[in-house]
């Protein structure tokens, strides 16, 4: 049977803020195989340029700020989905091969805000910036002059977390994926999810021009997205975190609120990736990550701390 290719827009009725829950009920359904190009939105009120700013304010974010209620609790992401891939049950792993991201608006924001972000008692006031998105060109432009090229990426990927969890806030990653914030996951690149609830429920958003390992002021240039996506569900793996591979190298994550737990446990999970891989023992891939792998910071800002392990694939097929 030959895959779709399907659509998502984000509306009112397409979108949630804030919040994964296993309870949502899906927008759309899809089966394994399928092809999905899908468009987000970003930003609350309170960061959206004004009338007289001269950028483009989609009418679907200023209807999804509108109608969709903004959580008490929880993070400040708008998602699109969630997408239930049809017979995938507590247990897969879902693929999520990440075939083309594309900014889709002329402007993303920056905010500083204290009490937050990597150095969070150095800085005493609010900061917010629009930055201008030239599309054609593929750069931005920051308020005092500098093109940064962008370099698109979806801050949030993630399927519903286990049902028992009830609903929890978008800010902090988790075993389901969602607030990854790794900068790898262009377009190329592929995402595992395990799965936790029936159906997957597989949302995206907090779009991401670009940014740096870290995320250290606690956000990117936040930006509405276009992405398009191929989902492959799979019986015969098992995952208890998210993983991702580039054409390049592995990658395993790992998120703990000690930043050192963090990168113990992506390690960790990159010696399973190359025991499952290869013959070698675990004393000799553990020698291999020494030599020849990269403990980065995903992200240093989200409660839950990111760390990242990545390997060159050359160094367990060259």
């Amino acid at each position: 049977m030959s895959a779709s290719a399907l659509e998502l827009h984000p509306s009112p009725q397409t979108c949630h803020w804030g919040v994964f829950d296993a309870k949502l009920p899906p927008v759309m359904e899809i089966s394994s195989g399928d092809q999905v190009t899908i468009h987000t939105i970003s930003g609350g009120p309170d960061v959206t340029p004004g009338p007289d700013s001269g950028y483009t304010i989609p009418p679907e974010l200023t209807a999804v700020q509108r109608e969709v209620p903004r959580p008490t609790v929880g993070g400040g992401h708008i998602l699109t989905g969630p997408i239930a891939v049809r017979g995938a049950k507590p247990g897969d792993v879902l693929e999520v091969r990440i075939l083309d991201v594309k900014p889709r608006m002329d402007w993303g924001y920056n905010i500083i805000r204290p009490l937050a972000g990597a150095l969070p008692n150095d800085f005493t006031e609010t900061t917010l910036i629009h930055i201008g998105i030239d599309i054609e060109r593929n750069v931005a432009t920051m308020p005092w002059g500098k093109e940064l090229p962008l370099k698109p990426f979806f801050g949030v990927m993630g399927v519903a977390p286990p049902p028992a969890w009830g609903t929890i806030s978008t800010i902090q990653p988790r075993a389901h994926g969602g607030n990854l914030d790794n900068k790898e996951l262009v377009a190329g690149a592929t995402l595992f999810l395990p799965v936790w609830a029936e159906g997957a429920l597989f949302s995206v958003g907090d779009g991401h021009g670009c940014q740096g390992d870290g995320e250290v002021c606690v956000s990117a240039i936040e930006t509405g997205l276009t992405g398009t996506f191929e989902f492959v569900l799979h019986k015969d793996r098992s995952l208890t975190l998210p993983r991702a591979e580039t054409p390049e190298a592995y990658i395993t994550m790992a998120f703990d609120v000690d930043l050192d737990e963090a990168a113990r446990t992506a390690l960790r999970r990159m010696l399973d990736l190359i025991q499952e891989r290869t013959n070698l023992s675990r004393e000799q891939a553990y020698t291999l990550c020494s030599l020849a792998a990269d403990l980065r910071i995903t992200q240093f800002v989200n409660q839950q701390n990111g760390v990242h392990c990545v390997l060159k694939k050359d160094m367990l097929h060259g």
